[in-house]
């Protein structure tokens, strides 16, 4: 199956699967167990710079020149594919709306949640704290992106996965 989504995300599918196998049931239930959180896993990473991307060839150049000029600060969600979903002038605003995104999303439920961070170790756990303070975590991950994300993100990126 394919899980739709990449990072920790991608984690999160396949332990759903697993957790389901240790638990004895057969293959139609496991691929129903990890079907069901890749229906409701949610990625958001927020950038440092939007330079990475440009390198990645997913924004123009001129996006990415205007964008370093201003200090732009790109929001993108992953759900099948890469999505925008907004700009930040500066890494403490962004930290915030990304926690005001999840914060729509989940409400007061519990929440499974991965932080992930490209080279920023400090951020990440920093990030983990807030995460950990705010929102009923069942259980929460840190971890680095992968080196290919990490490329595309580049050093700094922050993000969070996470599903009720």
């Amino acid at each position: 199956m394919d899980s739709n989504t990449a990072t920790p995300a991608e984690g999160f599918v396949a332990l759903a699967g697993a957790r389901a196998a240790a638990e004895g049931k057969n293959l139609a239930e496991v691929v129903d167990a990890a079907m069901e959180v890749r229906d409701k896993v949610s990625v958001i990473v927020l950038l440092d710079t939007i330079r990475h991307v440009y390198r990645s060839g997913r924004v123009p150049k001129i996006a990415s020149q205007v964008g370093s000029i201003l200090n732009i600060r790109p929001i993108f969600t992953v759900s099948q594919t890469v999505h925008f979903a907004g700009a930040v002038r500066n890494r403490k605003h962004g930290i915030e709306r990304i926690l005001q995104m999840i914060r729509e999303k989940v409400g007061q439920n519990s929440v499974h949640v991965a932080v992930m961070h490209a080279y920023a170790p400090d951020e990440g756990e920093k990030l983990k704290e807030r995460v950990s303070a705010e929102f009923n975590c069942v259980e929460l991950w840190l971890t680095e992106f992968s080196p290919i994300i990490g490329y595309a993100c580049g050093t700094g990126a922050i993000g969070l996965a996470f599903y009720t």
